[in-house]
């Protein structure tokens, strides 16, 4: 039998090693979620579905420091921040319930032809049918909750692969939505390869795909899903912020170096590309500079860190050679630019690097952020808006009509006006467009695009 082995991302020690599940045993959870799905006298009815998803919010209370400590340790992002992400997830299951309550159809108005006399219509919501999710490493409790509860929330039966570095946290969840009372085949999480798991794609018995991860992986992934299957796709971004002149440095500063470093970096909306008017760059930089050298690095249980490792060294050996690269070609490195162990890289500030190199054009996923200073606006949204990515953004000012066009001008889908990048809310609309996504993401986006719409036309001589 073959096994996967979690190691702690900070020290490299081994936490636990585990089964892979096979081929066969892929298949025969396919087919268990679509006999589920096809028999209709196995379907939970919605009140059986609130009272499960009660329970396992419950569960996840009381089970609360458990879990933030697994996820921490295997996941490498700081416990006073996963405790934040755990607190989202059970807020991720309250509004699935809460959400229930406003899944419906309307009335389609009739009469208004000859043809279409003596005829009511009105359409419903069903549940789309077995829903396949492929996660992701860096919030593994949220997630597994934001790709499997609107799931179960509007009956459809879903199966997650969980990322290879993160399953501890995310088979821990499933015991919970187990002991919740939640049946057999409703939610199945499948820790395996890729191999495995390309089946989760191409089966044409998956009615929905969902994928966060790497755009070159997400969209190849789309061309190979069969006929019919719908799909969302999260992918990353190369977030941009614009910075005004009349900006609030001081109170900008903080939420500003929170958005480039938290979780390391590696967060899909996470600040990368800072343009700021060239009368304040000097002190935009010096007080960001600052801050970042006071960040404490270190192992992710302990309660003082605030900024972790990354997630394997592989990654630390390529956040460093990209922020090598940019030195190279003329960068100014104000902080960071080295590597603290195998396994922690130093928050980086860069000045002003090429804007046609890797850090500038790419997602880096790691503590890197790029200031570039600019004279005027519109040719800053333009350098903002060059990119194939657009996800999240942000604008600094004081001036609403100044906020108001940038908002309007900024290639995103989501713009925070003296904000940074990251925030996020989990009943907002939050996906990309172009190259970073496809789809929009929440818990009652999800919960919509897991239900497909059916209509009822009634004729009767009495209408």
């Amino acid at each position: 039998m073959s096994t996967l082995k979690v190691y702690a991302p900070y020290d490299q020690s081994l936490i636990k090693e585990i089964p892979l599940k096979s081929a066969a045993e892929m298949q025969a959870a396919i087919d268990r979620a679509h006999d589920l799905y096809e028999d209709r006298s196995q379907w939970l009815a919605k009140h059986e579905r609130i009272k499960i998803l009660e329970d396992i919010a419950f569960l996840m209370e009381e089970r609360y420091d458990e879990i933030v400590f697994q996820s921490a340790q295997e996941g490498g992002k700081p416990l006073k921040d996963t405790k934040v992400e755990m607190d989202r997830a059970i807020n991720g299951v309250k509004l699935a319930i809460e959400n229930l309550g406003h899944q419906g159809g309307q009335e389609v108005p009739m009469g208004q032809t000859a043809a279409s006399v003596n005829r009511m219509a009105y359409t419903m919501r069903e549940p789309i049918g077995v829903v396949a999710s492929v996660s992701a490493f860096n919030h593994p409790i949220n997630l597994f909750v934001h790709q499997t509860i609107p799931a179960i929330a509007v009956g459809s039966p879903v199966i997650i692969k969980p990322a290879s570095t993160t399953p501890l946290s995310c088979l821990m969840m499933q015991d919970i939505y187990d002991v919740a009372g939640l049946p057999a085949g409703w939610c199945t999480t499948m820790v395996c390869d890729r191999e495995v798991a390309e089946q989760l794609v191409t089966s044409p018995k998956v009615n929905f795909f969902s994928f966060i991860g790497s755009a070159k992986v997400g969209w190849g992934l789309r061309a190979r899903l069969a006929p019919g299957t719908r799909c969302a796709l999260e992918h990353g971004g190369v977030a941009p912020v614009i910075v005004e002149p009349d900006t609030d440095v001081k109170s900008m500063i903080t939420g500003l170096t929170k958005g480039s470093f938290y979780h390391a970096g590696q967060v899909c909306v996470s600040v990368q590309r800072v343009f700021v008017h060239e009368s304040i760059m000097d002190e935009v930089v010096n007080e960001m500079d600052t801050l970042a050298r006071s960040l404490k690095i270190g192992n992710p249980v302990s309660e003082e860190t605030e900024v972790g490792p990354l997630i394997k060294p592989e990654e630390v050996d390529r956040v460093h050679e990209w922020v090598t690269e940019a030195k190279n070609v003329g960068a100014k490195v104000i902080c960071g630019g080295e590597k603290i162990s195998d396994t922690c890289y130093a928050p980086t500030i860069l000045l002003n690097p090429p804007e046609d190199i890797r850090v500038s054009t790419d997602e880096v996923f790691g503590p890197v952020v790029c200031f570039y200073s600019y004279s005027n606006r519109e040719e800053a949204i333009a350098r903002a808006n060059s990119l194939d990515y657009a996800f999240q953004a942000s604008v600094y000012t004081q001036h609403i009509d100044v906020a108001l066009d940038t908002v309007k001008k900024l290639n995103a889908t989501a713009v925070m006006v003296n904000d940074h990048t990251a925030f996020r809310v989990d009943w907002m609309p939050f996906g990309g467009r172009d190259k970073s996504g496809l789809g929009i993401g929440s818990i009652p986006h999800s919960m919509h695009d897991m239900t497909r719409e059916k209509l009822m036309v009634i004729k009767s001589d009495v209408l």
